[in-house]
Parts: structure tokens; sequence; C-alpha cells
């Protein structure tokens, strides 16, 4: 597979185990070398496993199904087939089943869910239901909760697993039950990997992975832009640049390492050499956190504590870790020297950690691993705290051939970012979705990264974006993906004959065929600039366009213009929200620039005023809702990422603080905070005492003319019906509350 897939140019990564094995190395399914990096081969293969190993390899998320095929192809469907998965009810799942079958409309279901975000089996409690509208009397809707508690954790229905393939020397169907899957050309074995595990069947997981696409993009631009032939192995290695820019955690579309958590976490550690990457990938898991393995290890790394070492047979297996275990390869070893377990021990607690969500058999080792420790001298809370970390892998942790892998991408992409950030911009850009940001994040960093960022123009745009001259730098041309509703194949007809420039949407018309749709689609993109046509400019003639089909020669003959009519120019509020109507993003000003006046009224300080006001301080600030988390590990704390025209403002929201304003944070896209500032090194937070839903701003950003009513209408007057009624192009109107960005929920 991965001799094909450098034979069609598809990038790819080992990970996991294989990362391990230096013959994975040099086959080139992995880049990470494991001499290099002490990696443990026991991990890979061992005699005790009696089993073959398991290999995990990455491929680009847009060009995955190309292997899928070739594996399809090189053994047959009667012998290749993807492992299913069980998918078992959660939250809003069970209240949307349940309350179906007891008759709940639509409506009151989807009222619901909607306030459900990390309810567990406790259920939702009567004040959100009031919150909501609905009656928490009712019988009907307590019946509803009750079930839908009940029910989760059940499965719900088979489906197919993200890339596990089963590959037999005979024929599939006389091991496996398997059915064709919905997708054309697949087929789907019936049986998920654990019962394949039980069988001894061999898995070959065959995973997508975005930021590998975006890489494959990045080097493809930077070969075709400026003539230099990289790839993951041969980028410049420790390039103290690219760490400088990690450590003032410049990290936005960098991979694995643009969450707050991490860029939280990438001022703390420092990280100066490539192994401080593993770290930085591992560290911030359930598993090192559950462990409290966190604090002691940054407190050690910074000199505020003194590396020790329980004993000499620990210090081998801890001196990379400064004393402290963060990997899974750390645990197994420790198990073996410290607790006097066997390999063929160690392996099955590694098999336990791997399935404690849905098995929970790793409390079976916890008596053996603790007492053995305290039997060979170990102080008992060191022994206790080594066992919580390994249940914590059992939520999730990377053992550190995983996190090497990604660690390699990790400094790819910000070798990409630091020093060709048009190039990276534009690689993530057209790589989505994938990642932590909305297009529109991205594209605001490429600009604070100096980038020039050009409009979406039919003269200039292909598809994708692309790169343009711009004396010895390159610009940013927004490509027609960007504009919703758009099809690629129209996109693609109008740039194939594009062989002169366009110089009237009548003549782009003709030329193309374009459907009037797709040219009211491009109009309200603004991307008619080239002919000197704003958006509401473009409207007009499009509509205005005569599409009965001519006679012969008649295409030859020019139009009649029509009469020349003047029509009132949008105001900058009406641009940038029908600019984030159609595109997700406006280059022409943010939104928060324009409310600035009222939002300083109300005292809300820009977010980049956070960064120079005194820690411990109370303080307002105000931004965009760009992404709400709540890990496992945190305890019902909520992050949230504000964003307004200066920077970015990070949110802590403690659990009462939540519930006490859950309504304005899950359902505000405009959020104003009230809280003190906290500083640690050069990490800034807000801890919120209060939360405002400010969306109602969002509604006046048209009226910036002066004219109160200019956004309430999509039409000037000169549109307007001389009969009083309900105008039916009314339907164009866009509500700018609606179109600005809800904000991505992660747990």
């Amino acid at each position: 597979m991965s001799r094909y897939t450098r034979s069609r140019g598809i990038l790819c990564q080992g990970r996991g185990s294989a990362a391990n094995s230096a013959i994975c190395y040099c086959l080139g399914i992995t880049a990470v070398d494991p001499g290099v990096h002490d990696l443990l081969f026991e991990r890979f293969i061992s005699a005790e496993r009696n089993e073959p190993p398991d290999i995990d390899v990455d491929f680009e998320h847009e060009r995955r199904e190309e292997v899928i095929q070739y594996i399809y192809a090189k053994y047959g469907r009667e012998r290749a087939g993807l492992a299913a998965t069980v998918i078992s009810y959660r939250p809003k799942s069970a209240l949307r089943d349940v309350g179906k079958a007891l008759g709940l409309s639509a409506d009151a279901t989807g009222v619901l869910s909607r306030t459900v975000w990390g309810w567990g089996r406790e259920g939702i409690e009567e004040d959100r239901i009031r919150e909501a509208g609905l009656d928490p009397a009712d019988r009907r809707l307590r019946l509803t909760l009750a079930l839908a508690r009940e029910l989760i954790g059940f499965p719900r229905h088979l489906s197919q697993h993200v890339g596990g393939f089963v590959i037999t020397e005979g024929p599939l169907h006389a091991l496996v039950p398997i059915e064709n899957a919905a997708m054309e050309d697949r087929t789907i074995i019936e049986w998920d990997k654990d019962d394949l595990d039980a069988l001894g069947l061999l898995k070959i997981d065959v995973l997508a992975l975005g930021m590998l696409t975006c890489l494959r993009r990045g080097f493809d631009l930077l070969r075709r832009h400026k003539g230099i032939e990289l790839g993951l192995a041969t980028i410049p290695a420790e390039d103290p640049a690219v760490y400088d820019m990690l450590c003032a955690a410049d990290a936005i579309g960098v991979f694995q390492v643009e969450s707050r958590a991490q860029m939280s976490m990438l001022p703390r550690l420092k990280p100066r050499c490539f192994y401080d990457l593993v770290i930085e990938v591992a560290i911030v898991r359930p598993g090192p956190i559950q462990g409290d393995m966190v604090h002691p290890y940054l407190r050690r790394r910074s000199g505020l504590e003194p590396v020790t070492y329980p004993s000499p047979e620990l210090e081998r297996v801890l001196a990379k870790t400064c004393g402290v275990p963060l990997f899974q390869e750390q645990a197994m070893r420790i198990a073996i020297v410290a607790a006097g377990f066997t390999p063929s021990e160690a392996d099955r607690l590694r098999r336990a950690m791997a399935t404690f969500r849905r098995v929970g058999t790793i409390h079976t080792f916890q008596e053996k691993m603790i007492e053995g420790m305290t039997r060979n001298g170990y102080d008992r809370a060191f022994a206790e705290r080594c066992f919580r970390q390994i249940e914590g892998f059992g939520e999730y942790g990377f053992p550190e051939s995983h996190a090497a892998s990604f660690a390699l991408l990790v400094y790819a992409s910000a070798w990409l970012k630091r020093h060709h950030p048009e190039i990276f911009a534009a690689a993530i850009l057209n790589s989505q979705p994938m990642g932590f940001y909305a297009p529109s994040q991205l594209v605001r960093d490429a600009a604070d990264h100096g980038v020039e960022v050009r409009p979406v123009d039919v003269n200039h745009s292909g598809w994708d974006c692309t790169l343009e001259e711009r004396g010895d730098e390159l610009a940013l041309r927004l490509g027609f993906r960007l504009v919703k509703g758009a099809r690629e194949q129209e996109m693609a007809h109008l740039v194939a004959l594009r062989t002169t420039p366009y110089n009237s949407i009548a003549e782009l018309q003709r030329r193309t065929g374009l459907p009037p749709a797709s040219l009211e689609r491009l109009a309200r993109a603004d991307a008619f600039g080239s002919l000197g046509l704003d958006r509401r400019a473009a409207l007009w003639q499009v509509r205005g366009l005569d599409l009965t089909p001519l006679p012969l020669f008649a295409a030859t003959q020019t139009p009649k213009p029509e009469p020349a009519v003047t029509l009132p120019a949008m105001s900058l509020g009406e641009q940038v929200v029908e600019d984030y109507a159609v595109t997700g993003l406006s280059v022409k000003r943010h939104p928060l620039a324009l409310l600035r006046p009222q939002l300083a009224a109300d005292r809300y300080s820009p977010c980049a005023d956070l960064l120079t006001l005194p820690s411990g301080g109370r303080t307002c600030t105000a931004g965009l809702v760009l992404v709400r988390q709540r890990p496992g590990t945190a305890s019902g704390v909520i992050f949230a990422t504000l964003e307004d025209e200066t920077g970015i403002a990070n949110i802590i929201v403690w659990p009462k603080v939540f519930e006490a304003h859950r309504k304005a944070l899950l359902g505000s896209r405009l959020l104003g905070v009230e809280g003190m500032l906290q500083r640690e090194d050069t990490v800034t937070h807000l801890i919120a005492h209060r939360l405002v839903d400010l969306s109602h701003h969002l509604a006046t950003l048209g009226e910036l003319d002066g004219d109160s009513d200019a956004f309430a209408r999509s039409l000037a007057r000169a549109d307007e019906v001389r009969r009083p009624g309900a105008d039916p192009r009314q339907k164009q109107v866009t509500a700018a509350k609606a179109v600005m960005p809800k904000g991505r929920n992660f747990r």
C-alpha cells in the first residue's frame, strides 16, 4: 500500500506501534526512525503475543478511497472487507429516538437535544427544561427523559469502521458474514474489531488524516511556486524559528497543538527539540492528567523541582521524561521493572488499557501492580499515581511511538506555517473540513502573518484557493470552494473557458452557459469585482439577463445595454454580513470592528487589551464564539475562545457559572464575558463570573449607514413594490445573527 501511494503521489504516514519498527521505517511505512528516538520494539511485536503486528497507516483524507479501491482491486472484494463498528446510544440520539417513539414533536426533541452537552446518566435538570420552554411535569416528557437515560450506552446500529481492513487467503464469506456497504464498491464484515481479534484475524487500519492532505498540497505549492522539493522525511530538522513560534503558542492550524489546552501548554513546556514535541502531543491526555503527572513534569523541566528517580532501574525507564511516566510504553516497563510483571502480563495490561471503556478489566491488575511495587521498595503514593495514569490511558492516552508519529506532522505543519504562511494557508483552506478552526479564523490568522488575502473573483479564482504573484511575494486568492452552494463542475467549466478575461456578466453567461442561480450565487459572493461591479450592481445585472435562446448568428451581435440605473450603495456592515452569509468570512472588515463603538459604550474591552492588563484584575470583553470545549478530564470546566478584530481571548467557565449562564454560553454567537484576569507566564485567561448573550448587536450591523431599516431590507427603495403586502424577494434578506459563526463544540 505504501508503495502504491508513493507511485500515485499520495502522502501516507504509519502511526502507533509501526513507528517502533526499523523495518517499517526502511520500507517507508513511517518516517519516524525508531533508532534515533529509542522506541520500544516490543510495542510493535513480541514473542509473548504470538500474533502479527498491528500496523496503522494514515492516508490523505481526500484520497483514501483510492487506496481502499486499490486493496479491493488487488485482493478482490471476495477476499477483502472493512470491519464493522457498533454505534451506541449517546444522550442526543437517545433523546431523539425515544422522543420520536413516544410522539414528541420534532421541535420538542430538537429543543431538548440542544440543551444537552456532556449530559451523562444523571439527566437534565428541571430548570433547564423550563428554560427550553417545556413543562417538566408533563408525563410524556418525563417518560422520554427517563427512558433516554436508560438507553445511553446500548447498541443503536452497526456502522462501518473508520478503516479496519480484513484480508483473507480464501473467500471472505467462508469465515465471516458480509454485506454490501451503502457506498458503492465496498464490502462490510458484520463483526467489529473485537470479534475479529477474538478469532485471530489480521486487521490492517487504512485511516484518513486531513493534515496529510494539507501537507501534500503544501509541498505541491512549494514546488510549483518556489521550486523547493520537500517531503516529510526531508523537511529541515530542529529549526529554532519553528520552536520559537510554537513557544509563543502561535499554532492556529498546526496539527494536534491548535486546541485550547495544547496552546496553553506550549508556552509552559517551551519545546526546543523534536522529543519535546513528542511529549507535547502526549501530555495533554487523560492518562498523564488523571495520573497527576503533568505538573510534576513541568516543575522538573523548569528547574523548580529536583529530578529524582525512585530507583536506578526506573531511571533508565524515565530518564527522557524527568522521572515522570508519561507514555504507555513507560507504564509497561514500570510494570515489568518495578512490579515484577512478566512481559506477557505487561502486554495483557496494555490490552486492558486499550479496552478499558468497553470491558473494564484494568482493575484486575491494580492490586498486583501496587503491591508488587511496594514490595520492591517503591513508595505507595508513587505506585498509586502510576496506576491512576494507566487507568487514564484507558480513557485516552498515547503510546510514545504514536506520539512520535504525530510529532513529525506537528513539526512539518509548523515549519510550513513559519516559513511559508501563504502556502500553509492555501493548503489548509483547500483541505477543509479539518481541525479546530473554520476558514474565517484561518484566513484571519494568515493576514496576521502578513499574507495579503484577495477575494473570490470570476477572472482570477479557481476552485481551490491559489497563490498569485505580488512582487517578490505571493498573495492568497480565495477560491470558489468557499462559496456556499457552488458546484465544482460548474466552476471548473468557468475556469476552463477563461482563456481571455470575462468583460461582463452577459458575456460570462454566454460563454459558460451557467444557470441564473449560479450567477446569482457568484454575485452574492461579490465575485464580479474585476468587472467593476459591486454585489448589488452584479445582482441587478444577473436578474436583468435575457436568457431567451438566441437565433443563428445572434450571438455575434452586441446586445443592447440596459438603461443605466443608479443603485444605492450597500453599507459596509451589509457587505460584511453578506460575505459571511455566502463565504463564511469577510476580507473587508471584521464584524466587531464595526460594532466597537457599541461595545465600548457597554465597557467591553478589545481582546488584545487582556494581554496588557494586570493579572488579578476584573475586566469585561466580548467576541464571536469560535470554540467551546469541555474535556472529560476537566471536571466540568468549559474552555471557550472568543475572537474580535484585535485577536482572541481564552475564557474559563467553572461549572457553577456554566449552570447559571448555560443559555448564554451555548446559544450566543456574540458573547460578553465579565471576570477576573489570570496570567501564568505568557498564558492569559479570563475566569468568567458573568456571561451575557450580545447576539442582538449583530442585527445592527446593516444600520451603520444611519438608516435604521437598512438591514431589515435586502433591496433598496427603488426595488419596492407599489402594492402593500409581502414581497417574495424578501426571502433574500440575510439576518446578521443567523450568518455569524455559531462556534464549534468539542469534548
